[in-house]
Formats: structure tokens, sequence, C-alpha cells
């Protein structure tokens, strides 16, 4: 399978649905925007604003017209709301290689969310010819990302030290992988 040109309406193991971001997702981008840490990793603002919000949206659906890749709202199968974001970041592709990042908002975490979005992603990217490697990076106290990575069988490759700036410092990230056989 080759890279479609829009953004594909992927589904999970029963729990998730990964779909284009939509406007009623705002309530989900705001709420996203006073966690400690997801607006600082990601480009999700921090004013919390509806209005920045909606602009969050609008750059979700020109990423992959741009290049950058696919970005996903993570929906959750049961209710139909958008839990969470997850992405294929396809700036490597002409390398063989992908790289993939998730957020899911705190109200919605330890549900299983994570894992099945990162999963139904995975299967995906790794069915498309383009897709031979798909990298994460994920802090070390980030325990329930890393944890999400492994099940997902990603295989962690080392340390970057020093790899990201976070807010005001520089991060270390564990670099995780898997790769095509």
């Amino acid at each position: 399978m080759t890279l479609p040109s829009q953004v594909p309406t992927l589904r999970g193991d029963g729990s998730v649905v990964l779909r284009p971001f939509r406007d009623e997702d705002v309530q989900l981008v705001v709420a996203a925007a006073s966690d400690p840490l997801i607006p600082l990793v990601t480009t999700v603002p921090r004013s919390g604003s509806e209005a920045d919000a909606r602009a969050y949206i609008d750059r979700q659906h020109q990423r992959l017209g741009e290049g950058e890749g696919y970005s996903f709202a993570v929906e959750s199968a049961r209710t139909g709301r958008a839990v969470g974001q997850i992405g294929l970041w396809t700036r490597d592709l002409a390398h063989g290689r992908a790289s993939t990042g998730y957020w899911i908002a705190a109200e919605h975490r330890r549900r299983g969310y994570g894992r099945a979005a990162l999963s139904a992603l995975t299967a995906w990217a790794m069915g498309l010819e383009e897709v031979q490697r798909l990298q994460l990076y994920v802090e070390p106290r980030n325990e329930a990302s890393w944890r999400t990575a492994a099940a997902c069988g990603f295989a962690r490759e080392g340390l970057l030290r020093s790899w990201q700036q976070v807010g005001a410092e520089r991060r270390d990230m564990y670099v995780y992988s898997i790769v095509r056989s």
C-alpha cells in the first residue's frame, strides 16, 4: 500500500478510531492546553483559548499538504468523542523512516486509548511501502508512554542525551523503533 493523499480513518482494536480532526474537537484541545507537559512537547497552544484551539485543528489539517505527515484525532469508539492525538510524521520518508508521537488528555488516561491508538497507527504505517522503520521519542520519566511503546512492539534502542528542548531545559529522550523484517 502506498501513502494516501488524504488522512484516512483507521479502526483500532474496537476501542479507538483514528480520524481527521473535526471542529467539535476544540474542547479536547482546550483541555490539553492545561496539561503541564502536552503544550511543552507538542504544538497544542498553551493559552487554552477556543480561537487558538481552532487554529491548532486547522494546522492538523494542513500537515499532510505541507509534507509533514498525518495527524489523527484519537476517538473513543464507545463515546464518539476525541480523547487525544497521534501522528505519522513523514519528513524522513525518502530514507524509509517515519516517526510517531501521541498524547491522551489527562481525563482519558489509563483506559488503554494510547496503546490502542499506537497499535492501530503502527499496523497501518508498517503496511505502507515507503515505511521501513517507525520510531518515537519518549522522556525517560514518562513511564506510561514508554510502557505503551514496548507493549506495541517497539524496541528501546538507546538514550539520546539532551535531545529536545522542553520548556526552559534540554531533556534526554529514549528512542524506540519498530522495523519491517
